[in-house]
């Protein structure tokens, strides 16, 4: 098992509310983190499409994945807090989602400047896709860090 996978594994335990929402976490990588969501009762709306929340949700996770990624394993000795977040509702959603997040800056270049200054904020970017591989929902989460 890949430090990688070791960390999706554990992610995929750590937030309770992302597991019951139904999101899984597909690929953890450096700076990357992809999540996927199926359509059920449970995460739909009034028309019948992915509820508003479950998307947040959906893409928040898949923010997290990427910033644990970036971090690899010292992901366990820093405290990542979302500091906030926009999100915008491009298409209406149905159906299995993807979240594809990128920090858009190595993990290698955000260690550093963690060291440096002993704490750092950065956006990650999330675009959601239905299985047709149409935009669905973008969004932006703002991640600060700091060292435990």
């Amino acid at each position: 098992m890949t430090p990688y996978e070791m960390i999706r594994t554990q992610l995929a335990q750590a937030v309770p509310f992302a597991n019951h929402v139904g999101v899984e976490l597909i690929e953890v990588g450096d700076g990357v983190g992809i999540a996927a969501l199926d359509q059920r009762s449970e995460t739909s709306n009034h028309i019948q499409s992915q509820h508003a929340g479950a998307m947040f949700t959906l893409g928040e996770a898949a923010s997290g994945a990427a910033l644990a990624g970036a971090f690899g394993p010292m992901i366990f000795q820093v405290r990542p807090v979302a500091s906030g977040a926009t999100i915008s509702y491009v298409k209406v959603a149905k159906g299995r989602l993807e979240a594809h997040a990128s920090t858009g800056r190595a993990g290698a270049d955000l260690l550093a400047e963690l060291e440096e200054v002993g704490k750092i904020a950065f956006d990650i970017q999330v675009d959601i896709r239905d299985a047709d591989g149409d935009t669905v929902v973008t969004m932006t989460v703002g991640w600060h860090v700091r060292k435990s």
